[in-house]
């Protein structure tokens, strides 16, 4: 199977396409069309140089090279994630750093290992990509997983400071909130994989198909990469709240932030 080439010419033919959304959002008041053109440049700039930098790595496979790259992704991904969720990056960078590294280190080593079995487990080709999937779908759910045990929290703070007076346990006054967290954040990702080849072929599959993979072939990656994201997302919400929660809280366990 031969994948056809697309031409820059052809990627900016779809800008004609664009041009009824702009003028429907003129004729809509609807003031998103300077944010549209904005994010599209941005893809277009921030593509670009990863695609540059992504072919250096890729020609050098420096297994040092590859590791500090995916830290660094890990690393952007932390940031990004204390933005969104509104903490204070010098008290939150670190418990949400080791919350996404630990788990996907450990799993993509693990998929690496005995999923794909490769000789190199560093191998740019494998670490970068599937490093970036797994991470892409933790950064998603370590946003809603956070965002939605501190917020609900807050709301309901009277109702945790009754039963931790109760109980005295912090844990077991925590336990509702934690719950309702973790299945927030990972009820997207179930109920993707419930629905996955029904509603929509998944990026990974369609991109080995177009690459000239059997359908095969690509189906067994995606059915092992999606297991991959749903441990992983799991598991970095967990720690996320775990971590978080240490610095989260005073010492007479009252929700600080």
């Amino acid at each position: 199977m031969n994948v056809n080439g697309i031409s820059y010419l052809s990627i900016i033919s779809l800008g004609i396409l664009l041009i009824p959304v702009i003028i429907i959002n003129v004729k809509l008041n609807i003031n998103i069309n300077k944010k549209i053109l904005y994010a599209i440049g941005r893809m277009v700039i921030q593509l670009s140089l990863v695609g540059i930098f992504l072919q250096y790595i890729f020609d050098t496979n420096n297994p040092l090279i590859n590791i500090g790259y995916l830290v660094l992704m890990i690393l952007v991904a932390s940031y990004s994630t204390v933005k969104s969720c509104n903490l204070n990056i010098k008290n939150f960078i670190i418990p949400l750093f080791f919350a996404l590294i630990i788990p996907n280190i450990f799993v993509l080593l693990f998929f690496n290992t005995f999923v794909t079995r490769i000789d190199n487990l560093f191998n740019a080709q494998y670490m970068i990509t599937i490093g970036g999937m797994l991470l892409g779908n933790c950064l998603s759910g370590n946003i809603i997983c956070i965002n939605n045990f501190y917020k609900t929290l807050k709301q309901n703070q009277n109702e945790y400071l009754y039963s931790l007076s109760v109980s005295g346990n912090k844990i077991e006054a925590l336990t509702p909130y934690f719950r309702n967290a973790i299945l927030a954040s990972v009820n997207p990702t179930i109920a993707s994989i419930e629905t996955i080849g029904l509603v929509a072929l998944p990026g990974m599959m369609t991109g080995q198909i177009l690459g000239g993979a059997i359908p095969f072939t690509a189906i067994k990656y995606q059915i092992a990469i999606m297991i991959a994201i749903l441990i992983t997302r799991y598991f970095c919400s967990i720690l996320s709240i775990l971590f978080t929660s240490i610095r989260a809280f005073d010492e007479f366990d009252i929700l600080k932030i």
